[in-house]
């Protein structure tokens, strides 16, 4: 059930222990988590376009089973939200698209909720694992969201004038 937080939660610990060791790229939590949440998209993506018996994760047929009945062409939409999710993870690791990806991404988790809310409701399997509870499943997608949304906010500024002085360095 935790296994999706964990594919932001892993890749963004280790990004930001790069940083740590002075990979200037992962310097901030907020860069090391959204790489995080890219490498959580790229892995999500792939469901996408993947018959459902590859393996223990969930593959298309999976996810088409997930769309709500009142969405038209289910596995048009399934293919078109993969495809999605893999523009929003490039666009998150590219400094001059952070932005725009970080919005595009909070409403494609807004869209996709009531697939999620529909798969607990109906109780549909994921990768042959029960589906994930309602109580978890909205959670979840907050977070998502939130983090797209972290993305929307500007960067550190690059060093320059120390602005505690009024612009002059010490």
């Amino acid at each position: 059930m935790f296994g999706t937080l964990m594919l932001i939660t892993v890749p963004a610990v280790l990004f930001r222990l790069l940083g740590a060791l002075g990979v200037g790229r992962f310097a901030t939590w907020r860069v090391s988590v959204l790489h995080g949440l890219a490498v959580m998209l790229v892995l999500t993506a792939s469901a996408h376009f993947l018959p459902s018996a590859v393996g223990p994760v969930p593959g298309h047929h999976d996810l088409v089973a997930m769309v709500p009945p009142y969405v038209p062409l289910p596995r048009l939409a399934v293919y078109a939200t993969g495809v999605l999710e893999l523009l929003g993870a490039a666009g998150l690791v590219l400094d001059r698209t952070r932005r725009s990806a970080g919005l595009g991404l909070a409403a494609l988790f807004v869209l996709m909720l009531p697939a999620n809310v529909h798969a607990a409701v109906a109780h549909i399997p994921l990768g042959g694992e029960p589906a994930t509870p309602l109580w978890f499943r909205i959670p979840e997608q907050v977070v998502f969201i939130c983090v797209a949304l972290w993305a929307r906010l500007p960067g550190r500024a690059a060093a320059g004038p120390d602005h505690r002085s009024g612009g002059v360095p010490a």
